[in-house]
């Protein structure tokens, strides 16, 4: 491994993000942490932001929404199993993340989107928005 040097103790939130592989640029990690989808220690943070070993940060990527310890600093992207290795999720989050899968695939009920939706189906939409179907 890397020896360890002073730089790595003073690393930015969005060079972090980006070494721990949340996001697949720093720009990304950047516009992510400006709009408010990046939570260090419970508030809202700018990119620049220095992160500490043990500190919360609460990261929101679509529907997803992840709490993560930060374990290690690193400005270096490295692969995957590494970048694993810089934070670790809560169980809270984990579970809580399962749990808005779930519902999220529970919700389609029993619909599909593959093509033009059957008499069925059209007629379950109609009464879904309390539409009349005299087209």
């Amino acid at each position: 491994m890397a020896q360890k040097s002073e730089e790595d103790d003073k690393v930015r939130l969005d060079k972090w993000l980006w070494a721990a592989r949340f996001f697949k640029t720093r720009a990304l990690a950047k516009a992510a942490i400006e709009n408010g989808k990046v939570h260090c220690r419970g508030e809202r943070c700018k990119p620049g932001k220095e992160p500490h070993i043990g500190d919360d940060i609460l990261v929101r990527i679509g529907f997803e929404e992840r709490t993560v310890v930060v374990q290690a600093l690193s400005t270096v992207r490295r692969g995957a199993p590494e970048a694993q290795t810089l934070y670790s999720e809560t169980p809270e989050s984990i579970a809580k993340r399962e749990n808005a899968a779930a519902q999220r695939k529970a919700g389609n009920l029993g619909m599909t989107t593959d093509g033009k939706p059957s008499k069925k189906q059209r007629r379950q939409l109609f009464q879904f928005r309390g539409s009349s179907n005299d087209d």
